[in-house]
């Protein structure tokens, strides 16, 4: 047996059920990037014959891990660990900062970059003349290949003269040009998925999501960004840490 081997292995000694203790030992091996997002656990047979418990031990861990969100079963193909990420809500992090520093690998897919005129909604929100131009990007954001969200952000189109030259991050292409976003109030909320949305997220459409609207300013408190961000809600959470004043 090798090491990775021995350190799951439940001990019997002990009063805790063999199966908590594996799904525990699994979990932290999980946590400790043993495998990648999407990547396939070894199945429910192999464990149980490399640790030498029953398939049904093996199985109600498995069963403990999806309660938890750390993997999703496939019919006919395994169990696959969930990709997730973790987004506190009292830092401003664009997408591919976060997913670099959870250990992603970010990645988009572009479905539009379009300069054009706003709507009313963009008018009254950005503050714009009518008359004035925006960039629409539309993208789908993956980490290590999977997709966690749909993103769609609305730009006055002079502080983003070409949308076609923003490599993998918005946040580091407006830094380069000196129009950095310092400060963002977001709202979210659950919706359902649209047709578009859902087919795009490889989800079905009605299911739930988190839509993420944030409206981000720049050092001069001038608002330049309005994005709507549709989060699956299965590899996304948002962490708030509270304090209490005395």
């Amino acid at each position: 047996m090798d090491d990775r081997w021995h350190a799951l292995k439940p001990d019997e000694g002990q009063s805790t059920p063999l199966y908590l203790q594996l799904a525990q030992k699994l979990a932290t091996a999980i946590n400790a990037g043993w495998w990648r997002a999407d990547e396939a656990l070894p199945s429910e047979r192999t464990v149980s014959e490399e640790l030498g418990i029953s398939r049904v031990t093996a199985r109600k861990a498995f069963d403990v891990l999806i309660e938890q969100g750390l993997v999703r079963r496939r019919h006919g193909s395994g169990t696959f660990i969930t990709p997730r990420t973790e987004q506190p809500m009292s830092r401003l992090t664009g997408f591919t900062e976060l997913l670099r520093q959870r250990g992603f690998e970010p990645s988009s897919v572009w479905l539009e970059r379009t300069i054009a005129v706003p709507t009313h909604e963009e008018v009254i929100k950005l503050g714009l003349s009518p008359s004035a131009q925006v960039v629409r990007l539309k993208r789908q954001r993956l980490a290590d290949g999977v997709v966690m969200a749909i993103e769609q952000s609305t730009l006055p189109a002079s502080y983003l003269p070409d949308p076609n030259a923003i490599g993998s991050s918005l946040y580091a292409h407006l830094d380069q040009l000196g129009h950095s976003v310092v400060r963002a109030l977001q709202h979210i909320r659950a919706v359902n998925a649209s047709e578009e949305i859902a087919a795009l997220s490889g989800i079905r459409a009605g299911e739930a999501l988190l839509l993420i609207t944030r409206l981000g300013y720049t050092a001069d408190n001038v608002l330049i960004e309005l994005t709507d961000t549709w989060c699956r809600n299965d590899y996304y959470d948002f962490v708030a840490e509270l304090k209490r004043w005395v």
